[in-house]
């Protein structure tokens, strides 16, 4: 992709507590109590891999889905014969998008700005244009697998493709994507019915939050 084209902005956000988390028994660096880790047991961190995925509405009708992944650990090691400080990221991608209300990919590109492997990594030319044309909605992630899996580009950028549907759904949802109302009359309901356990047709939060589309048997209306 052109950089005129999708525009940058590289922001980490905090997670802040809210009515819909689940509530925690104790401080701690992580959000939720871990019942593999007795109190009693002490515990170290070693490696933090952080993802953010962040979308923008554009002027001109188009969205800019802006994705990172960076992986960091707390103490030194030696990568290509340097060593690389603790909490130096091991790596950093950026994979950005522009994509169309109906979640067509119109134009993408990717930079690695820590690596391993340093002029090296970052050697796969233009790779990740390859998403152009892909749907995220629509067989995306076979897609992904098709064009970039293995040798044909850069394991963590790949994998970093993977979160992209969902991130730009939750985007979409209520502003671009109907998740109230679906489609009566086709006979549609909102694409995230029976989609998960807690949204199951036949399930009561169903029954209470969206009456029009619940079913006994969790069928269809006919």
């Amino acid at each position: 992709m052109r950089r005129n084209m999708l525009h940058s902005c590289v922001a980490h956000a905090r997670a802040v507590p809210s009515a819909g988390r689940a509530p925690t028994v104790a401080q701690s660096n992580f959000p939720y109590p871990m019942s593999a880790s007795p109190p009693a047991v002490q515990r170290r961190l070693m490696h933090r891999r952080a993802l953010d995925v962040q979308v923008f509405a554009r002027d001109d009708g188009l969205f800019d889905v802006e994705a990172q992944l960076t992986d960091t650990k707390t103490r030194d090691v030696e990568l290509a014969g340097e060593i690389r400080k603790a909490g130096d990221p091991v790596h950093h991608m950026v994979l950005r998008l522009a994509v169309d209300r109906q979640l067509n990919i119109i134009d993408a590109d990717s930079d690695t700005l820590w690596m391993p492997y340093p002029g090296v990594c970052d050697q796969h030319g233009q790779a990740y244009r390859r998403l152009i044309g892909l749907n995220l909605l629509k067989g995306f992630r076979l897609g992904v697998k098709d064009r970039l899996a293995g040798v044909q580009g850069c394991t963590h950028l790949t994998e970093l493709c993977q979160v992209l549907p969902t991130a730009v759904i939750q985007a979409f949802a209520g502003v671009v994507i109907d998740t109230r109302e679906g489609d009566p009359e086709g006979g549609q309901p909102p694409f995230q019915l029976d989609k998960c356990h807690a949204l199951r047709r036949d399930s009561e939060n169903v029954r209470v939050h969206y009456p029009r589309w619940y079913r006994a048997d969790g069928a269809l209306p006919s």
